[in-house]
């Protein structure tokens, strides 16, 4: 009872640190921005504490269940939050958003302050910043460079399947998206898809791109986790889709609110089904395999 007691403790303070980094570094990167539309300052209050709520449960249940220890596990922590929270949506932000000069270059600053800072002082509050050897007696993922390839091809088809799908039947079924971003209803699924070549003839490379980039962060969660498959299915696709999406909540000045909504339920739901089939398909034919200790 008493170390749950601690837990909770440690857990209340990590969400209040979350809070006020967030706030602090926003705050002197962005001073005085635009207001959305009938923007209440209590719904961005109330969403940060959300979003901090969510990213420092996910993140405190990685440290805890790692395997790892020191700063091999804060970097590890760092690249995993700035990855997912930040550098995977921002590539699309820089794709279909049209940003003011500078305002990107920013984003991605005030991401890897607020990774670095959290990695840090969460590794610190859970006790794990003292350097050990960890378990070192499973090794994961363990395959020949052409089991890799197979398992990277098939990543990215689901990926782009799952993306495509999701994004057709989710959010681009609200009038608010096709509004936002100029574009229509073709009149089905395959007609949209079809127009893809044609009008974005970037987006499927960059969505392959990002399959493979979703690939390594999943690969390196894997590694540093303690558990079955399950446990790593069920974190990596937690990761993927709550700490990505629940940042939609926030008020900003270029997504209305109905376009977030719309993207925080395509993201959550399709994020989290590609997260769980991506670490299947990893651990498929490989598991885990028992090494002896070293002499």
């Amino acid at each position: 009872m008493k170390d749950k007691l601690l837990l909770l403790i440690k857990l209340i303070a990590l969400i209040i640190i979350y809070f006020i980094c967030f706030a602090i570094v926003s705050g002197a990167l962005f001073s005085a921005p635009a207001k959305p539309q009938n923007a209440n300052p209590a719904d961005a209050v109330i969403a940060l504490l959300i979003v901090s709520c969510i990213h420092s449960t996910i993140l405190a249940y990685l440290i805890l269940r790692s395997r790892w220890a020191g700063w091999k596990l804060v970097t590890a922590v760092f690249l995993v939050f700035f990855g997912v929270a930040t550098f995977m949506p921002q590539i699309e932000t820089a794709y279909f958003v049209s940003l003011p000069p500078g305002m990107l270059p920013r984003i991605f600053l005030m991401g890897a302050i607020v990774a670095a800072t959290f990695s840090v002082l969460a590794v610190l509050i859970l006790g794990k910043i003292r350097q050990s050897a960890g378990d070192n007696s499973w090794t994961r993922l363990q395959m020949p460079l052409s089991e890799w390839a197979w398992k990277a091809g098939l990543i990215i088809v689901l990926y782009v399947v799952i993306y495509f799908t999701f994004g057709y039947f989710i959010a681009w079924q609200s009038a608010a998206v096709r509004a936002y971003y100029g574009g229509s209803d073709p009149g089905g699924f395959l007609s949209q898809l079809s127009t893809v070549p044609r009008e974005t003839p970037w987006l499927l490379p960059l969505q392959a791109l990002r399959a493979l980039l979703w690939m390594a962060i999943g690969v390196l969660v894997v590694r540093m986790l303690k558990g079955g498959w399950w446990e790593a299915a069920l974190t990596v696709a937690l990761l993927f889709s709550l700490v990505l999406s629940c940042q939609l909540l926030i008020p900003n000045e270029f997504m209305p609110r109905e376009v977030r909504m719309a993207h925080l339920l395509e993201t959550a739901t399709s994020d989290f089904l590609f997260g769980f089939l991506l670490v299947t398909v990893l651990f498929t034919g490989t598991p885990l395999k028992k090494v002896s200790a070293p002499a």
